[in-house]
């Protein structure tokens, strides 16, 4: 099997997170609540972005779902909490993937290659990919729930239409 055939289910694992991160966060408006530092242009500089912080941008975020999907009060009182929860679960994991990024960087610039280190790095990240997969998933089945059919449909379109800009270096 070529390299490029190995890495296609891989990629489309990671392409899959993606688009369910991007529903989950709210529709195209991203992840960007909790996945972005504060400061630098647009607010990317990586920076740990405190819990207030983080729960002023959801609801900013929130708001502009709601009237995108004209939400019932019922659908809002539902879906603050899935997204809140899902974006407090998934904090840690991201401050472990920039963590994970130093280590390594800091094993490709050590004098001798230390393989088992790489490879036990590659399986922690793997596992990381995993778990935040799992969070996201069930973010994104406790949200459809509460959408209806129409609802669901209008922000996958959204996501097609502006999601994958996003996640490819776009605001």
């Amino acid at each position: 099997m070529s390299q490029t055939a190995q890495n296609k289910p891989r990629r489309r694992f990671f392409q899959r997170a993606a688009i369910a991160g991007a529903f989950v966060g709210l529709g195209g408006l991203g992840l960007g609540a909790f996945a972005r530092g504060r400061g630098g242009p647009g607010g990317r500089d990586g920076g740990p972005l405190d819990p207030a912080e983080l729960d002023q941008r959801l609801e900013r975020m929130l708001k502009h779902l709601y009237v995108e999907i004209d939400a019932t009060e019922a659908q809002k009182e539902k879906l603050g909490p899935i997204v809140k929860s899902a974006a407090k679960d998934l904090m840690p994991m991201r401050k472990e993937m920039r963590e994970a990024r130093l280590k390594a960087m800091d094993l490709f610039t050590r004098d001798q290659v230390d393989r088992a280190a790489f490879e036990k790095l590659r399986a922690e990240q793997m596992a990381l990919a995993d778990r935040a997969s799992k969070r996201l998933t069930e973010a994104l089945a406790d949200a459809a729930e509460v959408l209806t059919p129409l609802q669901r449909k209008l922000l996958s379109e959204r996501m097609h239409r502006f999601g994958g800009h996003r996640w490819h270096g776009r605001g």
